[in-house]
């Protein structure tokens, strides 16, 4: 498992890698949080809130959660991390990006993040309502 210090310095590092131009209006910036998150809609231990995309009060935000990260990938080496942690920074990223365009529609991450929620509840029927 990689340390706090070391998931952040990896976090500044692929946050420069994307042009300055992607950060328009994040007025919140990307925060790192220690917290494990999971979805409202879990319905086991098995799915965890990598990163998130906030918009609050007008406030634009991207939160990575290390907490889960950790939880989901405790053998991580830097390295491996690194690639993870490229395309969970993009995946948020790229929530802001399309809420500026407004593009809302069946090609966004949106809608893709939607479609991946519906499967994961499709294979995990809410047994709540039987109790």
């Amino acid at each position: 498992m990689i340390s706090a210090e070391v998931y952040k310095q990896i976090v500044f590092e692929l946050m420069d890698e994307l042009p300055d131009a992607f950060y328009k209006e994040l007025s919140g910036g990307v925060i790192v949080s220690d917290a494990v998150k999971a979805p409202d809609y879990a319905r086991a231990n098995d799915l965890y809130t990598m990163g998130e995309y906030r918009v609050y009060s007008g406030v634009r935000q991207v939160v990575l959660y290390r907490g889960s990260f950790d939880r989901v990938y405790p053998y991580a080496d830097e390295a491996q991390a690194k690639d993870l942690l490229r395309g969970i920074l993009r995946h948020e990223i790229r929530h802001h990006l399309e809420a500026l365009g407004g593009i809302h529609d069946d090609t966004s991450l949106e809608a893709a993040d939607e479609r991946q929620k519906q499967a994961y509840l499709s294979r995990h029927p809410d047994d709540r309502s039987s109790r």
